[in-house]
């Protein structure tokens, strides 16, 4: 079987940007290179919208009003039936539901989902349909953390695969540290940058690490931390932030685009989460060299060796994760140690692996 008889459509009901989007572009970008046809349902004024006509990426908007939206779905259906689509490749846990009912439509299609957080699925009625549906081919796994939540719900081993989420290994090598980071926001030239990327919600557990930027800020005087990311709990966590009497200590930078510019003048990266799916934000760091303290949640303990090419401390701990953050900036040789076996782990999820096993899973299907 050729590429030419894989033909994709890829859901993504979500309007704004993370981790999960830039995979999806990832995905669709590279199928196009290699000519397999492919077409990105997106949310009309969405960030995937915009990118896509940025990037010139095949796509179409159509409202996904919610996972009962059946008006939605016969467009997706009448598109797919017209244009000889075979497969439907749900992106998160709302396009599933509508891939679902697009089946219903035209059965003619091959259903997969990626799951990219480590929540377990609800137990209402509707979930465990739809979770255990037999019009549901595969569901990819983006760690192997995700396979055992949904295996223990009662998913199917049969319908579970493990696929690890890929970034571009290079894509840092010709970025330049930003000009005047330190002016912009005020932080002295003997501080030591500690950063995160992480949106503002709260599985990225915010208040842990803000306990901790206060215990290490009170035992030492030469570090200032960054947080890049937006989301629902700003407020919360600018009151957190303030309460703690840390805003000049710890500076919530919002979104930004420029984000490799952003980690060449970090010195440390910091993975805070109570939960994380995988943390490509922790791939992206690896790329950068960074050395890295990572928590044990999730698919993090899959990408973090420990006092090998990062540290592990447990979640939800901020005297740990402050005591390990003190430890690294007072040991460059170890700090040296992990940013030199970061490089060298990260090859190991270059997306083009990632695509390939997409690929290979979909001949799967249609065979």
């Amino acid at each position: 079987m050729g590429n030419e008889q894989i033909r994709v459509i890829h859901l993504d009901s979500e309007k704004g940007w993370r981790g999960g989007q830039q995979q999806v572009v990832y995905l669709v970008s590279n199928l196009v290179k290699q000519e397999i046809p492919s077409l990105l349902i997106c949310q009309p004024v969405s960030r995937l919208q915009i990118y896509c006509r940025e990037k010139n990426l095949p796509y179409r908007s159509v409202p996904m009003k919610g996972e009962l939206d059946l008006i939605s779905a016969q467009k997706i259906a009448i598109i797919a039936r017209k244009r000889k689509y075979n497969i439907i490749h749900a992106h998160s846990a709302h396009a599933l539901a509508t891939a679902l009912w697009v089946k219903i439509f035209y059965p003619n299609v091959k259903v997969v989902g990626t799951r990219r957080v480590d929540f377990q699925p609800r137990r209402n009625i509707f979930s465990r349909i739809k979770y255990g549906a037999s019009l549901l081919d595969k569901i990819v796994c983006i760690s192997k953390e995700i396979e055992k939540i949904l295996h223990g719900y009662g998913v199917s081993s049969k319908k579970l695969k493990t696929i690890y989420s890929g970034i571009d290994v290079r894509k840092f090598d010709a970025v330049d540290p930003m000009a005047h980071f330190r002016e912009m926001y005020n932080i002295p030239a003997d501080h030591v940058v500690v950063g995160t990327v992480a949106a503002l919600v709260g599985h990225k557990d915010y208040p842990n690490l803000l306990k901790a930027a206060k215990y290490v800020t009170e035992r030492m005087n030469s570090v200032t931390f960054v947080a890049l990311g937006t989301g629902p709990d700003e407020k919360k966590i600018r009151g957190i932030r303030d309460q703690l009497e840390l805003k000049n200590r710890f500076i919530l930078a919002g979104f930004q685009e420029n984000v490799g510019a952003f980690l060449k003048n970090f010195n440390i990266y910091i993975q805070a989460s109570k939960k994380e799916g995988l943390g490509t934000s922790i791939l992206d760091a690896f790329a950068a060299g960074l050395p890295i303290i990572g928590t044990k949640a999730g698919g993090i303990p899959e990408l973090i060796r420990d006092q090998s090419n990062g540290i592990l401390v447990e979640a939800s701990d901020h005297v740990k994760l402050g005591d390990a953050i003190i430890s690294l900036i007072n040991d460059p040789e170890l700090r040296a140690k992990l940013s030199n076996n970061a490089i060298e782990f990260v090859k190991r999820f270059d997306v083009d692996k990632t695509v390939n096993q997409y690929i290979e899973l979909y001949w799967e299907l249609l065979r």
